[in-house]
């Protein structure tokens, strides 16, 4: 299997967020595996956590969850119930390898950091929540395996706290990943341009972890650079949980993918270049030099004997000047393009 840097090297790397949308139920979780295949994901993405050593019990839910979830059930009793075993996890892994997309998932403690470590992942996927949590990252960059980093609700400093966390050795192997923390996320919130100031303040590969409801921004992100980009999905926007609304349904999954691979064709090689495509068009929208009237052999050419039309297959305007005091060899007909086989250079 290619590295992460290779991947990102060959096309942008798409992460299908499955996130808890499995809501605890490992058929659930096979069916979204299925449709982030089949729409043309690269990662399938869940989140691995021991509830007893990530949250206590009486933590609070987000204003989001209270306002998607009804139901009186706490924070703690909701993960007890969305958290998948270890080895509803390995199956998953095996699911995944047969479906042909990388399994990946987020660590939120240490005992699940090592344990995703010992199922052999090609790389960590950090959630934002945990960008502050500097010894699960120096634990996790001790593995010396590449990351991807969420910076959801980080500042500058925060990050640069986060990566001198995760090591100086390790550190030219982690992914940034802008992120607005918010679901659904408003997109006058989104500031997409923080794409380019992480990348410009830590020279690493940055990417995007979308919350917004649609998928124009993810598009956007790719046209400023980003080299992954991660999407929450569900089967139904309706389903019981926090962050179906925040999901693309399975159509709007591989519609978005679709977008950003032809997006990725148009964004080309950066070569500003005439293309085979355009030759046709060169020859019949640019301009030539011709002769306003009749010029006969042997005559002195002047400024006023010339202009410039179409088609461009002739001597380009760029000559103009050139020409007039040159002397003609052959006769040359009005309305008709100079050659420099007509003139006595």
């Amino acid at each position: 299997m290619d590295t992460l840097f290779e991947l990102i090297k060959k096309s942008v790397l798409i992460i299908a967020e499955i996130g808890c949308n499995h809501n605890g139920d490992i058929s659930l979780a096979k069916k979204l595996i299925e449709v982030a295949a089949e729409g043309g994901a690269d990662v399938a993405k869940f989140q691995t956590f021991t509830p007893e050593e990530m949250i206590t019990e009486n933590a609070p839910k987000a204003i989001y969850q209270i306002k998607a979830i009804d139901t009186k059930e706490s924070q703690f009793q909701r993960l007890k119930r969305m958290s998948l075993s270890h080895s509803e996890q390995e199956e998953l892994k095996t699911f995944c390898e047969q479906k042909n997309i990388i399994f990946s998932s987020s660590p939120f403690d240490h005992k699940s950091a090592y344990f995703l470590h010992k199922m052999n992942l090609p790389f960590f996927k950090i959630p934002s929540g945990e960008i502050t949590n500097l010894p699960l990252l120096e634990y996790i960059g001790s593995f010396g395996k590449p990351i991807i980093l969420s910076t959801g609700m980080a500042n500058l400093g925060e990050i640069e706290d986060a990566l001198n966390s995760i090591g100086k050795e390790n550190r030219k192997n982690v992914i940034l990943m802008h992120c607005l923390s918010d679901y659904p996320a408003k997109w006058e919130d989104t500031n997409l341009r923080a794409i380019q100031t992480i990348r410009s303040a830590f020279h690493l590969p940055v990417g995007f972890s979308d919350h917004t409801e649609g998928i124009e921004l993810p598009l956007v992100a790719v046209g400023m650079g980003a080299v992954v980009i991660e999407k929450h999905i569900t089967l139904d926007k309706n389903m019981e949980g926090g962050d179906h609304r925040a999901s693309l349904e399975p159509n709007e999954f591989k519609e978005m993918v679709r977008k950003i691979r032809l997006l990725e064709i148009a964004l080309g090689d950066g070569i500003k270049r005439c293309m085979p495509s355009e030759e046709n068009i060169r020859d019949v929208a640019r301009k030539s030099i011709v002769a306003l009237k009749n010029i006969r052999r042997g005559q002195i050419i002047n400024r006023d004997d010339l202009s410039t039309k179409r088609p461009g297959t002739g001597i380009p305007p760029k000559f103009l000047k050139v020409i007039p005091g040159t002397r003609a060899k052959k006769d040359i007909l009005a309305d008709h393009l100079i050659q420099w086989s007509q003139l006595d250079l």
